[in-house]
């Protein structure tokens, strides 16, 4: 008798076990994951405010973020690239990024180009960057350069 009750225990959780991760699948598709702390989603911390879905890019394998779900100074410095600038830290903005991380498409050295993503309340130029690459790809970075997602334009 307890072998069978605990068998119909064990059938149980796997049954609601299975239930929760199907829940979790069909949230994640459909887009309803919300940022969050380190790693919960390509936004990272302190990222956009949420992310249409999962899917990722073929050619980067790094998460896609529409630029609309970007926060407000990230899609200003979206525009200030377009335009050319003028770039709020003309020091910073504009030079070399080298990809030391690695998490970026591996390209020779100066396809990649860094802006400054204004942090209200930063006192200094905050960890939010936007990188550029020579054939026209733009990523976000909202913890300096500890995950990237590639950026969907016009979405």
């Amino acid at each position: 008798m307890r072998t069978l009750r605990s068998r119909q225990v064990q059938g149980a959780i796997l049954v609601v076990a299975a239930l929760a991760v199907v829940w979790l699948l069909v949230v994640f598709v459909q887009g309803g994951a919300s940022t969050g702390g380190a790693g919960a989603s390509p936004a990272g911390p302190a990222g956009a405010r949420a992310v249409r879905t999962l899917v990722t890019d073929p050619a980067s394998g790094l998460p896609w973020i529409d630029e609309s779900a970007l926060p407000p100074e990230a899609r200003e410095t979206l525009a200030l690239i377009r335009a050319g600038g003028p770039f709020p830290y003309p020091r910073n903005d504009g030079v070399t990024f080298a990809n030391r991380e690695g998490l970026l498409p591996r390209e020779q050295r100066g396809y990649y180009r860094e802006y400054t993503v204004q942090t209200p309340g930063s006192p200094d130029r905050g960890p939010r960057r936007i990188i550029t690459g020579s054939g026209g790809e733009t990523y976000w970075t909202a913890d300096h350069y500890a995950s990237f997602s590639r950026i969907r334009e016009g979405s």
